[in-house]
């Protein structure tokens, strides 16, 4: 088969090359036809594709135009010939050149004035846009003092008390937000707001009575023991960055509580004591007493010293009179 193929191909190969002498006797005698040495003289004088192209199309361009012109032509022969037959005037060539050059004189002058009265116009625009500039400043400006008379307004005073005031109240507003946190914990009755009128002061707002705003100045004496216990909280949870606050020593006047107010005010500090606080009451009331099973008690003795029992206080009365006798403390 292969030797086969070979044969063929090789026929093949061989009437190819035939063709191909014809074809190149051929190509050499249209060469010398078109006045070429030899392939290589007539590849120089090739033209590139590109070059055809751009030739062709100036070509055309070329023609186009030449169309135009010649069209061009025959309208203004024609309008010419239109014209030359209405006789629009009777002067002569001399009196249409001095007309001509007059108008074209006023012509000159009215050019000058319309260039006069655009420069004007192009001033004007810029005027306007320096106007419309400034306009914009001022109003910023105008923003600015604005801004700048309502900060005067909110803060600002001769004497300085009006900032501090401001001042006070952001330290304020925050710390009636920790107050409240730990007020939520004792009871569920208050909250603390900021009195309106006074930035400074402080109203209650009491749930049970449907949420009506009270002054802490009419608050019970139980009352004003929870608020003023939830500010301390507070305040100590504030400064708890620098300084961790475990312990209460409170002497509030509990002698003054009625029973109730009493009984809130212990649950109140049953509830921190919960929480793991240490708090240090300091009362002779006997219904405190009952509730609180630690304690120091503090018993006067003759010429003006006192006894200490409870846990912590180990010593005898006697080692403790002996300790007095030879100044110690």
């Amino acid at each position: 088969t292969l030797h086969d193929r070979l044969a063929n191909l090789a026929h093949s190969l061989a009437a190819r090359e035939e063709r191909l002498q014809t074809a190149e006797r051929a190509w050499q005698v249209r060469l010398t036809a078109a006045g070429f040495a030899d392939e290589a003289d007539y590849l120089a004088a090739c033209l590139s594709e590109e070059s055809r192209t751009a030739l062709q199309q100036q070509a055309r361009q070329l023609a186009d135009e030449q169309t135009e012109w010649l069209a061009r032509e025959r309208e203004k022969r024609t309008h010419w010939a239109v014209e030359q037959a209405k006789r629009l005037t009777e002067q002569s060539r001399p009196e249409l050149d001095q007309t001509i050059t007059r108008l074209v004189a006023e012509q000159r002058a009215l050019q000058q004035a319309i260039g006069g009265i655009r420069q004007r116009l192009s001033d004007n625009a810029r005027q306007q846009q320096r106007r419309h500039a400034q306009i914009q400043s001022l109003a910023a400006q105008q923003q600015e003092c604005q801004r700048w008379e309502r900060l005067h307004e909110l803060i600002g005073s001769a004497d300085g008390k009006k900032y501090r005031n401001f001042a006070q109240g952001l330290t304020f507003e925050v710390m009636i937000g920790y107050a409240n946190r730990q007020l939520l914990k004792l009871t569920d009755r208050y909250l603390l707001i900021r009195n309106e009128r006074q930035p400074l002061d402080l109203n209650v707002i009491d749930s049970y009575q449907g949420g009506e705003m009270r002054s802490t100045r009419n608050l019970s004496g139980g009352e004003s023991f929870v608020v003023s216990l939830a500010l301390a909280l507070g305040l100590s949870h504030m400064t708890s960055r620098r300084v961790q606050v475990d312990s209460f020593f409170l002497d509030e006047g509990f002698g003054t509580l009625d029973a109730e107010s009493l009984g809130t005010a212990l649950d109140a500090l049953a509830g921190l004591h919960r929480e793991g606080k240490l708090i240090g009451l300091i009362s002779h009331v006997p219904a405190m007493m009952e509730r609180i099973d630690t304690q120091i008690r503090v018993m006067p003795q003759t010429g003006g010293h006192s006894l200490l029992s409870g846990p912590g206080c180990s010593r005898s009365r006697a080692d403790w009179l002996a300790a007095m006798e030879s100044g110690k403390r």
